[in-house]
C-alpha cells in the first residue's frame, strides 16, 4: 500500500520539462501508469461526495480564504454584554477616583479632535510635552485621508455642528499638509548666493 500512494504521489507531477528545460522521458510512462493504477480505486470510492462541500469553502462568492468567518449573533451579544459590564466596572473605579466618567465617553467630535491632533504631529507642528516633533509624511497623509473617507461616508448623518467641525478640520489640515510638502521640496536657501555675485 506504501508504494501505491508513492505512485500515486509521482503520478501527479506531470511536468514536461526538467528544471534545464528538456523533455522529461519519465513523463509518459507515468501517464501510463496513471491510467491504470490509480484510476480504479478513484472510481471505486465512496468519497467522491466529500470534494464536493469543500469546493465551495475555498472560492467564498469572491472572498479571501484567509479571512475568518464572521461571529454568530449570540456570540457578538455575549461578547457586547461583556464588554458593556467591564465598562460599567470601569466607570464606577473613574467615579470614585474623583472624576467624571462621562469625560471618557467617545463622542464624533473627540473622534475627529484624536484624529486631527494624530495628524498634527505626524506633520511636525505639534508634539507631544517635552517630547520632539517627529515629521511623518505618509502617515499625514493617510489621517487626512481618513478623515476624508469619514466625511464622505458620514453625509447626511452628521449634526450641523459635527459636519462643521470635520470640515473646519479638514480644511486646516490640507492647508497644513501642503505648506508642509512645499517647504520640504524647497532647496535649502543658503547666503552663497550673494558671495557668488561678488566672485564674479
Amino acid at each position: 500500500m506504501a508504494e501505491k500512494k508513492q505512485e500515486s504521489f509521482t503520478v501527479t507531477d506531470r511536468r514536461l520539462f526538467t528544471p534545464e528545460g528538456e523533455v522529461r522521458r519519465e513523463s509518459s510512462s507515468e501517464e501510463r501508469v496513471s491510467t491504470s493504477t490509480p484510476a480504479a480505486p478513484v472510481r471505486t470510492s465512496s468519497d467522491a461526495p466529500s470534494p464536493q462541500p469543500q469546493a465551495p469553502q475555498s472560492a467564498p462568492a469572491g472572498q479571501d480564504s484567509a479571512i475568518p468567518p464572521a461571529p454568530t449573533a449570540a456570540e457578538q451579544k455575549e461578547q457586547a454584554d461583556a464588554y458593556l459590564e467591564s465598562s460599567q466596572d470601569m466607570d464606577k473605579r473613574v467615579e470614585m477616583s474623583g472624576r467624571s466618567a462621562r469625560d471618557l465617553e467617545m463622542t464624533f467630535e473627540r473622534f475627529l479632535a484624536s484624529l486631527y491632533m494624530t495628524a498634527m504631529m505626524q506633520l511636525g507642528l505639534m508634539q507631544e510635552e517635552g517630547g520632539q516633533p517627529r515629521l511623518d509624511i505618509i502617515g499625514a497623509r493617510q489621517t487626512i485621508d481618513t478623515i476624508s473617507l469619514l466625511s464622505e461616508k458620514t453625509k447626511g448623518n452628521l449634526t450641523s455642528t459635527e459636519a462643521n467641525f470635520l470640515q473646519n478640520a479638514l480644511y486646516e489640515l490640507r492647508m497644513a499638509y501642503v505648506e508642509v510638502t512645499n517647504a520640504l521640496s524647497r532647496p535649502p536657501q543658503t547666503p552663497a548666493s550673494g558671495a557668488g555675485s561678488l566672485i564674479r
